[in-house]
């Protein structure tokens, strides 16, 4: 379908980026990373609870969210998007109260470090030892032992994917579902190997020229993005890895990655449910979920988390 005509508006009053000119500056671009509603009109959950957790390699803000109160709590551990440089807590609580609330899951929203203070792997570092503390903190967190989850959106998504791998490699313990939002998991753009890197190119918010730019602070130093661990999608072996919730957008360049991901998680033997929402582009969440065409997705993503595929 055409782009739904209220993002139209929005994406008609924004200039096309000239490549040659674009230049990010990471401090000023995270000036941005606020929130858009108000907390008055924000989803309304019992209680959230800030927090840093301490781990070996640093000390982890957190933003825990509660939907009710409970003898014990599945967990859900979410990774906010922002090409691994910006987002944090605060910009993505209208998205991580309604996950909580349609879940029904305690939601532990984790504010890694950024790069290029904090190129890879402090990310990924910073994921899989939060998830561990909680395995460690049963009792403080009421966590019921049985349900660790994992979610995020663009390279919380990456972020998501491959803790799930980490985990299942290392066996410390064990996450039992993921659920990636138009994830980014092919950093790797030396050839657009998808037709959606080039179908969507430009004028849809995130375009295709920048992406090695956004990339590049993530990758500082040399770091080969056909890594597994950079790279999700290039990790042959996806078999034993949690089933999965895959949400895409028509008009988004990292559409193709991850429709593909979630066709080689079913390849491998790993239960997928792919969802694709048309006439949106990336970074949907919080933005146009007000829509009567996207607001269904916090349900979906709450439903999948409840049941089983």
């Amino acid at each position: 379908m055409s782009v739904h005509p209220e993002i139209k508006k929005v994406l008609d009053l924004i200039p096309l980026t000239d490549p040659a000119s674009f230049k990010i500056i990471p401090e000023e671009f995270r000036k941005s990373d606020v929130p858009i509603l108000p907390v008055e009109q924000r989803v309304r959950v019992h209680a959230v609870e800030e927090t840093t957790i301490p781990t070996a390699e640093s000390d982890v803000p957190v933003r825990i969210y509660t939907a009710e109160e409970a003898e014990e709590y599945p967990i859900l551990l979410y990774f906010h998007g922002g090409a691994f440089f910006s987002g944090n807590l605060e910009s993505y609580d209208e998205v991580v109260r309604p996950l909580c609330k349609e879940s029904g899951y305690k939601v532990i929203s984790v504010g890694y470090r950024l790069a290029p203070e904090h190129p890879f792997p402090a990310q990924i570092h910073d994921g899989y030892n939060v998830a561990k503390w909680v395995t460690e903190h049963k009792d403080e967190l009421k966590w019921d032992g049985k349900n660790l989850a994992v979610a995020g959106d663009s390279a919380g998504g990456n972020l998501a994917a491959v803790v799930s791998m980490m985990a299942r490699e290392k066996k410390e313990f064990s996450i039992t579902k993921q659920v990636l939002f138009y994830p980014s998991l092919d950093l790797d753009l030396s050839e657009l190997r998808y037709p959606s890197l080039t179908d969507n190119a430009k004028g849809y918010f995130v375009e295709t020229a920048v992406l090695p730019e956004f990339n590049s602070f993530y990758l500082a130093g040399g770091v080969d993005p056909n890594n597994p661990l950079v790279s999700p999608i290039r990790e042959g072996n996806l078999e034993n890895l949690p089933e999965a919730l895959v949400i895409t957008a028509e008009y988004d360049p990292m559409r193709d990655e991850g429709e593909l991901f979630a066709e080689n998680l079913r390849k491998s033997g790993v239960p997928v449910e792919l969802k694709r929402y048309e006439g949106v582009t990336h970074g949907f969440l919080g933005k146009w979920t007000h829509l009567e065409e996207y607001k269904d997705v916090y349900q979906r993503t709450g439903d999948f988390l409840k049941n089983k595929l």
